[in-house]
């Protein structure tokens, strides 16, 4: 009998293990980065159709008028505070879930709030209600803001350049002054007058309505800078996430790495506390919102993501409460309720981890 010709297949384009790589895996990759893709555009829409009803919803001048843009040109100072604090509330605690490789701790646990809080009750006890108003402007924002940031740069240098670098011991730290600032503004708050206490509590509430334009460049300016250092570090925080014997491993410098991204967290969430006041639990809600909607830790689709879903949260937020409900000041209160409650539901589900 004649033989048949027949032609073999080409073969495989093989792996670096020296497999044939299954043309399914290639297939599964692009459908992820393509669902990804819409999906951060859906939530980028959801976030800019917020930001123009929050400059357009409610103006009483008509469309188009000079009128109609002066009204949009004053509310610009609040969207831009609410994209500043978006950005600062979600990247510093998906950064901090990275290095602290636990998804319940939020950046708040290393005292940034009570250190603020301390700070604004300070003024007030020593010098009286009037000094809140006084020294208002940019100059006493960078003062709190490098204030914090260098408690927090000193704190976190002298636990990790020492024998026993530990970063479950740099937050038990974290705690202890956290709670020792806590009892600090409580005593100095119950020696204030009616008057003064009732000023105070104004400012230890986070509040975008007195958000002030002339503060805007300059947190833009840090978020800028930070996110680029972050983006440009999103692999190594890839490894950093695997843990402290894998990431040496793999040729990285885990405490280095730690140090640099903590201090990091420390700038953005100064900012973000220095101008709308604490926000504890917003962040570790819109991180939870970007792990569920991405699906994935890899920092490349986490950090443009948490952006987008922080941005339309707090948008959406502002728009129904200041303009629907005309209760702009609520924001903060209402937010911090249901992210309390979402942390208390998480951790009753999920445990510590």
């Amino acid at each position: 009998m004649a033989e048949v010709a027949t032609t073999s297949p080409a073969p495989a384009p093989a792996t670096p293990a020296g497999r044939a790589a299954p043309p399914a895996r290639a297939a599964r990759l692009r459908a992820v980065a393509g669902s990804y893709g819409v999906r951060l555009a859906v939530v980028t829409l959801v976030a800019l159709a917020a930001a123009v009803g929050v400059l357009t919803y409610g103006n009483p001048a008509p469309p188009g008028s000079p009128g109609f843009w002066v009204i949009v040109r004053s509310r610009f100072a609040s969207v831009g505070t609410i994209l500043v604090v978006a950005f600062c509330q979600g990247v510093a605690t998906v950064v901090f879930h990275t290095v602290t490789n636990n998804r319940i701790l939020t950046p708040s646990i290393l005292g940034f709030d009570a250190m603020y809080r301390v700070i604004q009750t300070a003024l007030v006890f020593l010098f009286g209600a009037g000094t809140l108003a006084a020294t208002d402007g940019l100059g006493k924002i960078a003062l709190q803001s490098l204030l914090m940031v260098g408690v927090a740069s000193l704190l976190y240098g002298w636990l990790f350049t020492g024998t026993r670098a530990d970063l479950h011991l740099l937050l038990l730290v974290g705690v202890v002054l956290g709670m020792g600032f806590g009892s600090l503004s409580t005593f100095m708050q119950r020696l204030l007058t009616p008057s003064e206490f009732d000023i105070l509590s104004a400012r230890l509430f986070g509040n975008i309505s007195v958000s002030d334009a002339s503060y805007l460049p300059w947190g833009a300016l840090v978020c800028v800078v930070v996110g680029t250092v972050l983006w440009r570090r999103r692999h190594v925080l890839d490894v950093v996430a695997l843990g402290r014997g894998t990431a040496t491993s793999l040729g990285v410098r885990h405490q280095r790495e730690v140090l640099l991204t903590l201090v990091l967290v420390a700038v953005l969430i100064s900012v973000s506390t220095s101008m709308v006041g604490p926000m504890t639990f917003f962040g570790f809600v819109v991180a939870m919102l970007t792990y569920q909607v991405v699906g994935t830790s890899r920092h490349a689709q986490t950090l443009p993501m948490v952006v987008a879903v922080a941005s339309a949260t707090l948008l959406l937020a502002y728009l129904v409460l200041r303009h629907v409900f005309y209760a702009g000041g609520l924001v903060s209160v209402i937010i911090e309720l249901g992210g309390g409650l979402v942390f208390l539901v998480h951790l009753l589900r999920k445990g510590l981890r």
